[in-house]
């Protein structure tokens, strides 16, 4: 069985029942979730919603970085979702998942799972402000 369970980029809702159900392992002695939503400001801004556009090789790009991070860490399971389209506050906008035999390599393999996601993958944001203004983001958030 691979140890990538889940990866995708989608345009409905994301589950964390989901992810955690796709990363069980009985071999894990750590688990690791990360769940990154829509908040209500940036850098002092107020956000009142935002979309997320993906590249068609985003998901590849997925892959690609999931890959690295089974291979630099000791992953028994991994998952990592994002989402695409228009999110209100509060929308859950990525999920990533690692397990690990022991809880530091969980965190360490989940930390570099959402950085080089948020760098990597072809994923970006436009961020719409209370005051009619938008922003474009380079990398999801």
């Amino acid at each position: 069985m691979t140890v990538i369970r889940l990866l995708g980029i989608r345009d409905s809702a994301l589950s964390v029942d989901e992810v955690y159900s796709a990363v069980g392992d009985h071999a894990a002695g750590g688990t690791t979730i990360f769940v990154g939503t829509v908040r209500d400001q940036d850098h002092g801004k107020p956000v009142t919603r935002l979309s997320y556009s993906a590249h068609p090789s985003a998901e590849d790009e997925l892959r690609r970085v999931a890959e690295k991070v089974a291979t630099d860490f000791p992953v028994t399971a991994l998952a990592a979702v994002h989402r695409v389209g228009d999110l209100e506050l509060g929308d859950i906008a990525v999920i990533v998942a690692v397990a690990c035999p022991h809880r530091a390599e969980a965190f360490a393999a989940s930390r570099r799972l959402i950085d080089d996601l948020k760098s990597e993958v072809p994923i970006w944001k436009n961020q719409l402000f209370t005051d009619g203004s938008a922003e474009w983001v380079g990398a999801c958030e």
